[in-house]
């Protein structure tokens, strides 16, 4: 059966330049590492199938516990209705954030929980009689494609065709030694020209942006900066959370814990839709009014969906089995002696590494960008050993499933090295 066809005929697919028609390769199945498809040939998933899948596929726990929620109940309205679940996943989560974090809001992806933080943050001000709508974020960050969380990102072709944002975001560089103290200086000057609501950011690394990296030391600085001024920081942890840079979440190598945090991806081990935003204690007494007006009217149909917290619950149950620790702190030792060798590649700049997350870029005659024409040629490359690596522009990076093995990962690396032999 010609799915390719049939697919062509229906789909529009994200992120695809759907004028090229290029065949889809159509899974039928998956299992740990491996995505099988129709002819049966397996695919090395090192990119955990956008950067959601935690555990490998078609996970026995993971499965069966979602298998029990479903025998028992499925969805159920979450305005004046609760279930055990979501009570319980919210205890979960708490307990693991920093100890700042007080109440737990579900939505259902990633750009909704960056949505629901902007939108909490402008009313949290609102709701005290200030009326604050400015924001700063960081130059190519990316934090989805809904209205608000597009206007938190940088300029780019992805957001440019939707106008201009409908309230003020000045972007400012990532911090490093010789900028930060300029950095603290335009931040204060912001602030003294604008009624700034909220400082945005994705810890330590930027996923969509080039897997651009940064120290925490100098976000930490940032973050105190913009406490002294009155501006609440939200940390997109997304991609970043749950053990992706070594640490449970990227702000657990801070001191200083940010107000709020934006959750997804992993959240769920990959199985299941699921946003999530955390906030402090402070920020929800600011809605706890008897005026009505002072409600936070923002809600989604499958807001707290039982599955998808039966999902995060089991994934959360793996994360903190006897073990598993262990295994995030070996692929983080595989990834520096293989980062270590491809500095010594005279077609590889700025090989960089947090925690299980590996990029490097690849030299060409063209600027690195997410749009360099090579793209297309290093992903069939891969494709074509069985390895799926989905490069940003000539930027190539490994954020595999905790279940790899090492042998696993010594094929992705060798993989990766006959590519660069070819050019």
């Amino acid at each position: 059966m010609d799915w390719n066809k049939r697919d062509r005929n229906v789909i529009w697919h994200p992120f695809s330049h759907q004028w090229q028609e290029t065949p889809c390769i159509n899974i039928i199945r998956g299992e740990g590492i491996y995505l099988y498809d129709d002819t049966g040939k397996a695919y090395m998933d090192a990119v955990s199938s956008w950067w959601v899948n935690l555990h490998g596929h078609a996970h026995p726990y993971m499965t069966e516990k979602i298998h029990e929620q479903l025998q028992q109940l499925e969805h159920v309205i979450f305005a004046g209705f609760t279930h055990p679940k979501a009570v319980l996943l919210a205890e979960e989560l708490l307990k693991i954030l920093p100890g700042n974090q007080a109440r737990v809001f579900y939505s259902d992806n990633g750009s909704t929980a960056v949505e629901v933080a902007i939108k909490m943050t402008m009313q949290y001000w609102w709701n005290q009689g200030q009326h604050k709508y400015t924001f700063i974020a960081f130059e190519n960050s990316y934090h989805g494609d809904t209205f608000g969380a597009m206007a938190v990102g940088a300029p780019s072709p992805f957001n440019t065709p939707f106008g201009a944002p409908a309230f003020n975001v000045i972007h400012i560089p990532t911090p490093n030694q010789e900028n930060l103290a300029s950095l603290l200086d335009k931040i204060s000057d912001i602030a003294s020209e604008y009624n700034v609501a909220g400082f945005i950011f994705e810890p330590l690394v930027q996923g969509s942006g080039g897997m651009l990296m940064y120290e925490a030391e100098h976000l930490e600085v940032l973050i105190n900066h913009c406490r002294q001024l009155h501006i609440i920081t939200i940390a997109d942890e997304v991609m970043t959370g749950f053990g992706r840079t070594g640490a449970m979440f990227a702000c657990d190598h801070l001191e200083t814990a940010p107000d709020i945090f934006c959750l997804s991806k992993g959240l769920t081990g990959g199985y299941l839709p699921m946003g999530i935003t955390t906030c402090t204690e402070e920020i929800y007494r600011a809605f706890l009014e008897k005026d009505i007006y002072k409600t936070f009217y923002h809600g989604h149909s499958y807001t707290g969906n039982p599955l998808s917290c039966a999902a995060a619950l089991a994934s959360l149950d793996i994360l903190k089995s006897e073990g598993y620790i262990e295994e995030i702190v070996r692929i983080v030792y595989k990834h520096q002696a293989f980062r270590i060798r491809l500095e010594q590649h005279s077609k590889v700049s700025n090989a960089r590494q947090c925690g299980t997350i590996l990029a490097f870029d690849i030299r060409t005659e063209e600027h690195t960008s997410y749009f360099n024409k090579n793209r297309d040629f290093f992903y069939r490359e891969f494709i074509r050993r069985g390895v799926l690596l989905r490069p940003l522009g000539n930027t190539i990076y490994i954020l595999p499933p905790y279940c790899i093995t090492n042998d696993q990962l010594d094929i992705i690396y060798g993989a990766i090295e006959e590519v660069l032999d070819l050019l």
